[in-house]
């Protein structure tokens, strides 16, 4: 079953890649996730439109990523969480809030799929968080979790 991806998925590619895959995986998983666009022969404006996208926001090389690390690892990121009186929160601060603080602090957008947790940020405080901007570069910035 030939497919054309809009996310990138896991060992399989990135957006905009056409794709061979079986065609159980195709129909039960990629195409109800949205994941993956069937294939056609007039869906190939669409693959250019997901490929211009994807190359405005891709990080063009090492040398890019090392930049935007410099830039994220200066940021003073803080990000507001409902928690009780023994500073343990309700719940846990995700990755698309911490996204979203990245971006309020004045830094680059960042992809929620790229941040790295070790473990999941469930207490108030200062925590570590990864993000992972190529394969040979992560920046690693102090995320300071407030009750809110």
């Amino acid at each position: 079953m030939k497919l054309i991806l809009t996310t990138t998925v896991a060992n399989l590619g990135i957006a905009g890649d056409i794709v061979d895959v079986r065609p159980g995986y195709g129909r039960n998983f990629l195409l109800p996730q949205g994941h993956a666009i069937a294939w056609t022969k007039g869906s190939e404006k669409q693959i250019e439109g997901i490929q211009r996208a994807r190359d405005a926001r891709e990080v063009r090389g090492v040398d890019h990523a090392n930049q935007l690390r410099t830039q994220l690892e200066t940021l003073n990121v803080s990000v507001k969480a409902h928690a009780g009186e023994s500073g343990t929160l309700f719940g846990a601060v995700t990755t698309a809030a911490l996204a979203l603080a990245v971006k309020a602090a004045g830094g680059p957008s960042v992809d929620k799929r790229s941040i790295v947790l070790v473990k999941p940020i469930k207490t108030l405080g200062t925590h570590t968080v990864g993000i992972k901007l190529h394969d040979a570069v992560t920046a690693h910035i102090p995320v300071e979790v407030v009750a809110g």
